[in-house]
């Protein structure tokens, strides 16, 4: 029976935890997994849903190994970690996205999850050509016959699986494209899209020149954040799609500079 009523402290944040955690992210910006472990007494997997918890509630962000600050302008999540969260939310994003896009099309692809997510919505149609600086979405059309893709060169960044700098973005100066889905870090509707790195914001903002529209995608956890590197003023892009989780206040502040919010 004492096993029975100790398992739910196993798997539920207590008040002195979530205390001890806060406290300790707050005097040092970031927390380990395996630190916590340890000064906690408890399991890394107990850890990991502690911090997962407060991830829930906007009290932290998860980072590879542990959770920074929520407020943290240098979080660069590596993008296989980006790819387990929110996943409902961008494939319903995505498949909207898809929505956008008709044959004969010239798309551009930013690195991101999200992104990622909308190549494989558009997969299935035909004659399309997708520009892109990230590997995994060239390699996620490589089997769709009806995709042309342009990967532009540059220097890879693991965390993103995308590359960067002035290859990058000469290759970009002489292409043009129909539409351009933009995955972001922070959407602040005074401050700007932005993203932790300040070579990809440079890409980014060259794929919104060359683009005849752009489309911010992005779920609703991505409203009121800011990250180190601003890609261009909100009202760069035209509409912005994201899910049924977004703050109410930061559509009609959208809305107001002239952007169609579109949420699914």
């Amino acid at each position: 029976m004492s096993q029975t009523r100790a398992e739910p402290v196993d798997r539920h944040l207590n008040e002195e935890r979530r205390r001890i955690i806060l406290e300790k992210l707050n005097r040092e910006g970031r927390v380990l997994v395996s630190q916590l472990a340890e000064e906690l007494s408890i399991s890394p997997v107990t850890v990991r849903n502690d911090l997962n918890s407060l991830a829930r509630e906007g009290l932290v962000l998860r980072a590879h190994g542990g959770a920074v600050k929520a407020e943290s302008t240098l979080l660069d999540r590596q993008i296989g970690e980006k790819a387990q969260l929110h996943t409902a939310e961008k494939a319903a994003i995505a498949a909207k996205a898809a929505t956008f896009v008709s044959s004969g099309h010239c798309v551009v692809l930013d690195s991101g999850s999200t992104t990622t997510a909308v190549a494989r919505a558009i997969k299935p149609l035909k004659n399309l050509t997708v520009i892109t600086n990230a590997l995994n979405i060239a390699v996620e059309l490589t089997d769709s016959p009806g995709v042309e893709i342009i990967l532009t060169g540059g220097v890879l960044r693991r965390n993103s699986l995308s590359v960067v700098g002035h290859l990058a973005e000469d290759v970009l100066r002489g292409l043009t494209a129909d539409i351009m889905f933009l995955g972001v870090d922070g959407i602040d509707p005074q401050f700007g899209y932005t993203t932790p790195n300040l070579l990809e914001s440079r890409v980014n903002h060259q794929m919104i020149r060359i683009s005849k529209e752009t489309i911010v995608v992005a779920d609703s956890s991505k409203f009121g954040r800011r990250s180190l590197a601003v890609i261009c003023p909100v009202d760069q892009a035209r509409r912005i799609i994201t899910d049924s989780g977004v703050d109410p206040r930061y559509v009609r502040e959208l809305e107001a500079l002239g952007i169609e919010m579109i949420i699914v």
